[in-house]
């Protein structure tokens, strides 16, 4: 379902585990950062919201998008993390870049989480434009934020 038809921020509340003693891994990329920074607050705040108590909340930045899987990677290594969340956004261009990277990006998380069999959250936007980020990232589509923390908080009670 298209995000036009649906709000990000919209959720079921059935199956919601217990997560009080769960300890998240938040990655985000700088670039983009106002668009991140406002998926990195839907996300902490669903956290919290859930029962994840904050220290359990552990924040790393990346420069950019693709280098959200080596994080992620390296959080997943740790025996104290329970699920990795991953924050981006990569916005269309004149160029192929843009489809390398969210390629490479949605692969690579998918890698680490079968490799460490962990919960790996693809929250990366892949907006044609900057309006269409910040429509996903507590605009009028919710936020991707929001819709990233509750999947990896579902994970775990699978």
């Amino acid at each position: 379902m298209a995000t036009a038809e649906k709000n990000l921020s919209s959720f079921s509340r059935k199956f919601i585990p217990d997560i009080n003693k769960k300890v998240f891994a938040i990655i985000v990329s700088e670039w983009n950062e106002a668009v991140t920074e406002a998926m990195f607050e839907g996300a902490f705040n669903t956290l919290r919201e859930n029962g994840v108590r904050k220290e359990n909340i552990i924040r790393k930045d990346v420069p950019g998008s693709f280098e959200l899987t080596l994080a992620a990677q390296w959080m997943a290594e740790r025996e104290d993390v329970d699920a990795i969340i991953c924050i981006g956004c990569v916005i269309q261009g004149e160029t192929k870049h843009f489809d390398f990277i969210c390629n490479s990006v949605a692969n690579g998380l998918t890698n680490v989480a079968l490799k460490y069999n962990k919960p790996v959250i693809f929250g990366v936007l892949t907006p044609n434009n900057q309006q269409q980020a910040l429509d996903r990232a507590g605009g009028k589509h919710g936020n991707k934020g929001d819709e990233a923390a509750i999947t990896a908080v579902k994970m775990l009670g699978f």
